[in-house]
């Protein structure tokens, strides 16, 4: 089998066809630090596992100097030598997990290796959808270190470079949606020579605990090259606060989307950042639940003269019916204009993007599998879509070689074509449905607005189902869990002590989402809340100067000129007894706003002057179409 696990024929066969569906599906992928992965020699690739299907196309796609990669499967599938040939030739080597001899069960990675080749893997062990990386196994630091053993056996080796782990982090702007983006960044090689004197030293648990320090070696360079929360709602919280503070603006540079975006989850991890940080999240976290939940934009909505700042004498105002008639009509026009030089394209691959769309609604409640499922369905019809273009072209041509080529050439140049007008086509088809809503919301009579009382069932984000495959540990109390009221609890006595009545599952239906025009003034209401709240919470931050600092991520703290203390909390002891000492990271608030605004953010200001009062605590109106109104107090010689 040595052939074609050398060639690889069907890996390139199947690289080319990734190549062209990442790039179909995806606007860019950026690699950063593609230095970092060694031309030649045996390495071992850690990537990150939250995209299914796609995680290991896009490592194959863009891979560094298109080096082959070699990926784990269950060594039973090899015992067909058709199967077997098919295996080795698409990148896929044997894995005996059943077995407890570690060289037997790497057999596959250690030959492979052995010819300077690179093995990809992931070692969370499944792909899954969580606000943080949950688990790091140690299957990829075993087989690292094992190699050392296969080397020593086998002395025409002792001239090859040792083997390096290269860690990989695929992290995607929005890794369901359609013409998203994705940053791949390559860590520095991590030699396993470090770890190869503890590993043979003979000691007690040596070999494992060397292996075990090589995997959080792995696991604290996936976390750095990642965007890590402790929960759901402040991951929420930040991207919807990135939303706001670049909108209207280019989109950032893909370089600096995941230190940006950790830069905010770090803000909105610290209840006590601000004292009415609990109202300021609230509004956020609302405001984008409303938009999930009528599937529109942020940027859509900013294009609306909407106001900044709330008067806390009068509801909110909502643009006027006229206003939004103009908007609808600039919009058909602007998607109009268009239509013509796009209209074949978008008539061709209308069962490209119907296949993708239903191959989403076949998983809603999995987002790590609509991205695969929209790809793979797109793919397909793809391939059924562009063949018969070609022989329809080449039958014009009479089915001569010259005309065949020729075929090749226009459905080829008609795939690009499609891919570059795309972009701006599919940004103003989505703005004129969004501008349809908000017009048809604005125009109906505000007694058809959904009731306050029935608003929270939308106005609460959704969080994807827990993955079963999945360790959680634990990691002291959210910030959802510090919020919570336990006074009716004896202190002595903790949440799971608490044993109820465990009580039969009820099957209940989800509930029925209502009309977007029911909830498009609660949508424009609930966007210049936000915008108020994240203008206090910046407002605040700057008052601060530079004596306010903000527990961050440590690599953040240590890039940015922050500082790095000894953590003050106490750590428990690994399986071994072992207490490693843990850091923590600060940065101070004039920093991390500064950091911001050199990075493109459109920091939001309050309209009547400094921020002093909590304006956020005023209760909603409770007559049906009215808004929630706040009271604050200002400063009038700021005015």
């Amino acid at each position: 089998m040595s052939s074609p696990s050398d060639v690889m024929v069907l890996h390139r066969i199947i690289r080319f066809l990734a190549d062209l569906a990442t790039q179909s599906f995806f606007t860019e992928i950026r690699v950063i630090g593609g230095e970092n992965v060694p031309q030649d020699g045996p390495i071992i690739v850690t990537a990150t596992h939250h995209n299914m299907m796609l995680d290991p196309v896009i490592l194959s796609a863009a891979f560094p100097h298109r080096r082959k990669l070699n990926y784990w499967s269950k060594a039973g599938l090899f015992k067909n030598p058709v199967v077997a040939w098919i295996l080795y030739s698409s990148g896929n080597i044997p894995v005996d997990r059943k077995s407890k001899d570690r060289q037997k069960l790497f057999e596959g990675t250690f030959k492979a290796m052995s010819k300077g080749n690179a093995v990809a893997l992931f070692p969370e062990g499944t792909s899954y959808t969580e606000p943080r990386i949950m688990q790091v196994k140690d299957g990829a630091a075993w087989a690292a270190l094992e190699y050392f053993k296969y080397k020593d056996a086998h002395p025409e080796l002792a001239d090859q470079p040792d083997v390096k782990v290269i860690p990989a982090a695929i992290v995607y702007t929005n890794k369901s949606k359609y013409r998203s983006s994705v940053v791949m960044e390559f860590g520095q090689p991590i030699s396993a020579a470090y770890y190869k004197d503890q590993f043979f030293s003979g000691e007690e648990n040596a070999s494992r605990n060397a292996v075990k320090s090589l995997t959080r070696k792995i696991e604290s360079e996936l976390v750095e090259a990642t965007i890590n929360a402790p929960d759901w709602d402040t991951l929420y919280a930040a991207r919807m606060a990135k939303d706001l503070l670049w909108e209207g603006k280019p989109k950032t540079d893909l370089a600096e989307f995941v230190p940006i975006s950790q830069t905010l989850v770090d803000i909105f991890s610290n209840p006590e950042v601000v004292p009415n940080f609990v109202s300021i999240r609230r509004h956020l976290l609302t405001y984008y639940s409303l938009l999930q939940s009528t599937n529109l934009t942020n940027s859509v909505l900013s294009s609306l003269p909407l106001p900044r700042s709330l008067d806390p004498n009068t509801p909110t105002p909502t643009p006027g019916r006229l206003l939004t008639l103009l908007i609808m009509i600039k919009d058909s026009f602007a998607a109009l204009i268009g239509l013509p030089f796009f209209f074949l394209p978008l008539l061709v691959h209308i069962p490209v993007y119907i296949m993708g769309r239903l191959g989403a609604r076949l998983v809603e409640d999995e987002e790590e599998t609509q991205a695969q499922n929209k790809v793979a369905f797109g793919l397909l019809s793809s391939l059924l879509i562009y063949p018969t273009i070609f022989y329809f072209l080449w039958s014009l041509f009479l089915y001569t070689p010259i005309g065949a080529v020729l075929s090749a050439g226009l459905v080829y140049l008609f795939a690009v074509y499609h891919t570059k007008m795309i972009d701006g086509n599919y940004e103003r088809a989505k703005r004129f449905v969004a501008a349809w809503r908000i017009l048809v919301g604005v125009w109906t009579p505000k007694r058809s607005d959904l009731p306050m009382g029935a608003l929270s069932q939308f106005a609460t984000p959704k969080t994807p189902p827990p993955n079963p495959w999945v360790e959680k540990p634990r990691v002291g109390p959210t910030v959802k869990e510090e919020e919570a009221s336990t006074k009716d609890i004896p202190r002595t006595t903790s949440l799971t002590d608490l044993k109820l009545q465990e009580e039969p599952p009820v099957k209940t239906r989800s509930a029925r989402r209502p009309p977007s025009r029911r909830l498009v003034r609660h949508v424009l209401r609930a966007r210049v809340e936000a915008v108020n709240a994240l203008a206090s919470l910046f407002d605040q931050l700057e008052q601060g100067g530079p004596a306010k600092k903000i527990k961050v991520s440590t690599h953040l703290a240590r890039v940015y000129g922050g500082k790095i203390v000894p953590s003050q909390s106490q750590q428990d002891p690994n399986e071994h007894g072992v207490t490693t000492p843990s850091v923590e990271g600060y940065r101070t608030a004039k920093e991390i706003v500064t950091f911001l605004k050199e990075r493109g953010a459109k920091i939001p200001t309050l309209r009547h002057g400094r921020y002093e009062g909590d304006w956020a605590t005023a209760a909603a109106a409770a007559q049906v179409g009215s808004s929630e109104a706040e009271g604050y107090s200002t400063n009038e010689e700021g005015s």
